[in-house]
């Protein structure tokens, strides 16, 4: 399938048949599904399908990635194997044998014409008859079926064996096209690979990867690519997720870390488990997505394809006005007015203007896709492109999510090093995300803590033990000060840190006071400049966490963006409800507790790294954990929306043009047809640029 007139055809055709309901034509998978009842078989419908000139093959499992890529790379063959290619050189071919047979015989040119226009234009009239006969009389194939036999009629003979020929090659570049926009989404889907190495007992075996189960234990060897989602359960090493999520840098993973299918191995070799199914692993929610996106309607699509409902039938109407009205009103040339009244027919096909948006979306779906940002339809990117204002939930959004050590402050005579030792030998027997920050901050400084001895948790309060015999308490400075004095010094410090937004926690070794730790979730590396890309675009940003209003303010000033803070769930939907009854606004959340404000705004952004979540619940979905791609998801839409407009100004204007060309005679039917035909290669073209979108980003 090429374009929208081939759903509308398959669409039309198929409801007419007894006991069929709910068809759903993809123009993005060339699939097809119904419900079928009593009245038509399978059979019937795969017949139907090919009597209107496709090749139909049932899928039994159309969820899996390798479903989704086999049967398509069986279905797209060289250009000059596929009917459509040998038509075009087929009627190449004829046109230059009729030339031939003129230059021979100037008296055989006719015939020669003739022939060639009747012969290369017989498929098409064939592919007219039968879209006709299923319900579809107003086609592109119809159209030119009337045309080359009115030329014919007229003796305008060679006129028609050339306009045959263009209009040939315009069906077949508007395949190619379509074929060149499908193929990053196919290329996702082959990431997959067709076998896996299992662990059964003691020993390896290869199997289809599609034959993993949730629980098996698969071997990846430096170089293979991961053949399941899964967490590592053993070994070490780094996998190039470029492929899947545009991330440029390889990811060092370990046991519990997540693995997604189709990732490379670049390193050293892991034992993974198994999560999902072939039918759920991210790669494949990926292309169904990205599919589903490209098959829903963008408000501009809609509108244009009602147009042309109205359009197509106004223009044969005109086309038969201006060929007979002229010579019944006013005398004019019967052959005269019938051969504009043709072109004009060639003309007004609106083939460039109904792909014009389409094409467009599917291109940055797929260009999108490809690196990582998922966005569910040209609707979405049509309120992406009007964004005025982006919210950011704070923790996890604009933070990384975890806190970490910004400050160690020893007293007395006590050194960093040495602090960090004795708080790290109590905190590593806790889970906290406190007590892992100071266990990890340990870790990455290369300090060895000493061993600990009667450590218990007190909730609430904080971590207690010994150390070397002597006891040692962490914990917030209240609870702090039940067991040693602080001094001013002390307090003045604790009360500066907190004023910058981090969480003070004091040590106290043998009844006193030896230092303090200050703790932070810290920024993203790349949140400033993404805010600042934002602002350098017109938009605005703004900060909704649930952090006290302090430390909301600490983020957000070292950010640049306004902050709201003290905000549950609730209250974030509500802000986001208000600030959009004036403001086309973003909320950018990690899709689990900012469902809600996802929800309210105008576009939901989920980032949620391939989560479950990340890839359901909003509008749109960044699969790394980047801020940065907020900006460049933005920056894609309106260069989207551009790229409509510029299609839809090219298909006008040149349809406008020709018209008037075509009603003062200054234009013939082999430019009509190459007209047309240019248009739709111009908008094609066009929209493909999007494709390159990221190289140039």
């Amino acid at each position: 399938m090429d374009c929208a007139s081939c759903v509308a055809t398959i669409d039309k055709a198929l409801s007419r048949l007894p006991g069929v309901s709910g068809v759903s034509v993809s123009l993005a998978r060339e699939t097809v599904s119904l419900d079928l009842g009593n009245g038509t078989s399978a059979g019937e419908i795969e017949a139907l399908l090919r009597r209107l000139g496709y090749r139909a093959a049932r899928l039994a499992s159309p969820a899996s990635p390798a479903t989704l890529a086999e049967p398509r790379r069986a279905a797209s063959p060289s250009w000059w194997t596929t009917g459509k290619g040998r038509i075009a050189i087929a009627a190449g071919l004829l046109l230059v044998v009729a030339y031939g047979v003129s230059l021979a015989d100037a008296r055989l040119a006719d015939a020669a014409f003739i022939v060639a226009s009747l012969v290369a234009a017989a498929p098409i009239a064939r592919t007219a008859l039968r879209k006709a006969a299923a319900g579809a009389p107003m086609t592109i194939d119809m159209l030119m079926t009337v045309a080359v036999i009115g030329a014919l009629v007229i003796g305008a003979v060679e006129e028609a064996a050339i306009v045959v020929f263009l209009f040939a090659v315009g069906e077949l570049l508007e395949g190619v096209a379509a074929e060149k926009a499908r193929s990053g989404i196919r290329a996702l889907a082959a990431l997959v690979p067709q076998t896996a190495l299992r662990e059964t007992g003691d020993r390896l075996e290869n199997v289809p990867a599609e034959a993993l189960a949730i629980g098996d234990i698969v071997v990846v060897r430096p170089g293979d690519r991961v053949p399941a989602d899964g967490v590592v359960v053993d070994g070490r090493s780094s996998l190039d997720e470029a492929p899947i999520t545009g991330e440029s840098v390889p990811v060092a993973k370990g046991p519990g870390d997540k693995v997604f299918a189709g990732a490379i191995n670049a390193e050293a070799a892991l034992r993974v488990v198994v999560e999902a199914g072939a039918a759920d692993n991210l790669v494949a929610r990926i292309v169904r997505l990205v599919e589903e996106a490209q098959d829903a309607k963008a408000p501009t699509a809609r509108f244009i394809d009602d147009f042309a409902r109205w359009y197509m039938p106004l223009i044969v109407a005109l086309a038969a006005a201006v060929a007979v009205a002229p010579p019944l009103v006013a005398g004019g040339d019967w052959m005269t007015w019938v051969y504009r009244g043709l072109t004009l027919l060639l003309i007004g096909c609106p083939c460039a203007l109904v792909i014009s948006v389409p094409a467009a979306m599917a291109s940055s779906l797929s260009s999108a896709a490809r690196n990582g940002l998922l966005v569910k339809g040209g609707a979405v990117i049509e309120r992406l492109a009007g964004i005025e204002t982006v919210a950011f939930d704070k923790t996890g959004t604009l933070t990384v999510g975890r806190p970490v050590v910004t400050d160690i402050v020893p007293l007395g005579s006590r050194d960093a090093a040495g602090l960090l030792a004795l708080a790290a030998a109590v905190e590593s027997h806790s889970s906290h995300p406190l007590a892992a920050a100071v266990a990890a901050r340990a870790g990455r400084d290369g300090v060895q803590p000493p061993a600990a001895s009667d450590v218990r948790a007190l909730p609430g309060k904080g971590m207690e033990g010994t150390v070397g015999g002597t006891p040692v308490f962490i914990g917030a400075p209240s609870f702090a000060a039940e067991r040693a004095p602080l001094d001013d010094a002390l307090r003045a410090s604790i009360t500066r840190l907190e004023g910058e937004g981090k969480t003070v926690v004091v040590i106290v070794v043998g009844g006193e006071a030896a230092g303090l730790f200050a703790l932070r979730d810290e920024p993203r590396a790349d949140a400033a400049d993404a805010v600042a890309e934002l602002g350098a675009l017109g938009v605005g940003s703004l900060m909704l966490s649930g952090d006290n209003p302090r430390t909301a303010a600490a983020i957000a000033g070292a950010l640049g963006v306004e902050a709201r803070g003290g905000m549950l769930p609730a209250d974030k939907a509500a802000a986001i409800g208000e600030l959009a009854a004036r403001r086309r606004i973003a909320m950018v959340g990690d899709g689990i507790n900012d469902a809600p404000a996802l929800a309210r705004a105008h576009v939901g952004i989920a980032m949620g790294g391939g989560t479950d979540v990340a890839l359901e619940a909003a509008d749109a979905a960044l699969l790394h954990d980047r801020v940065r791609d907020v900006p460049v998801l933005l920056r894609l839409s309106r260069a989207t929306m551009i790229n409509v407009r510029q299609n839809i100004a090219v298909a006008l204007g040149l349809k406008a043009l020709f018209l008037v060309t075509t009603v003062v005679g200054a234009t013939g039917l082999w430019m009509a047809i190459l007209a047309d035909t240019g248009a739709t290669v111009l908008v094609t073209l066009n929209a493909l640029r999007l494709l390159a979108f990221f190289r140039r980003a």
